[in-house]
């Protein structure tokens, strides 16, 4: 990285939509050139967080969300992938991911995976692999600061849309490798880019 490079100086944050979930905020900021720049950003922080944050370059170990990969392992192997099919507002379709969810203020990415879990799919989330977690990491940080963990585990029990909330539409289901190459194979899907990524290496494609 070249050091000389001067960096964005950001000016101002400016709250544009707040909701329960999501916050909307117009970043003020001046390039490397000394340009006035406008950034839009969406954020799962409060006005006062996001702008701590921000301005005063605040560093946190926290995350976001949670997205969860359950295995139905079967004398030791892993047999089949935990996958749902959900409608999503965004894009007015369903798309093929993986059990996720916010991290509720308390909780830890253990505690909201096995959480999420139940809900979306009604298995039992154990022997979480924590040596395969991911803590922390960026999905789309051209829009939005949401940061994600991804938690390993093996499922038990069945399936079930028994838990879930009223506002969720979701298909859970079990793919074997076979399920997922032939999945990733079709050209007339939605697929979430975090779950395609898993569900290569599970495939080994």
């Amino acid at each position: 990285m070249d050091n000389n490079i001067k960096l964005p100086k950001i000016k101002k944050i400016i709250s544009v939509y707040k909701s329960k979930f999501l916050n909307v905020f117009e970043v003020d900021y001046k390039d490397k050139m000394e340009n006035d720049k406008k950034w839009i950003v969406a954020s799962r922080m409060s006005e006062k967080d996001y702008t701590d944050k921000i301005l005063n370059n605040r560093k946190s170990d926290g995350v976001d969300a949670v997205i969860i990969v359950g295995y139905k392992t079967i004398d030791g192997v892993q047999d089949a992938i935990v996958v749902i099919k959900e409608f999503r507002i965004p894009i007015n379709d369903y798309i093929y991911s993986l059990p996720a969810g916010l991290v509720y203020p308390g909780d830890d990415i253990y505690d909201t995976a096995i959480r999420e879990m139940r809900e979306e799919t009604g298995l039992i989330l154990s022997k979480i692999d924590k040596g395969r977690t991911c803590n922390k990491a960026y999905a789309s940080v051209g829009m939005s600061d949401e940061s994600l963990a991804i938690v390993y585990g093996n499922v038990e029990g069945n399936l079930s849309k028994a838990y879930m909330e009223d506002t969720e539409l979701i298909e859970p289901m079990y793919m074997t490798r076979k399920d997922v190459r032939d999945l990733l194979n079709r050209k007339d899907v939605n697929i979430d880019i975090k779950a395609w990524l898993i569900l290569r290496e599970f495939a080994g494609c």
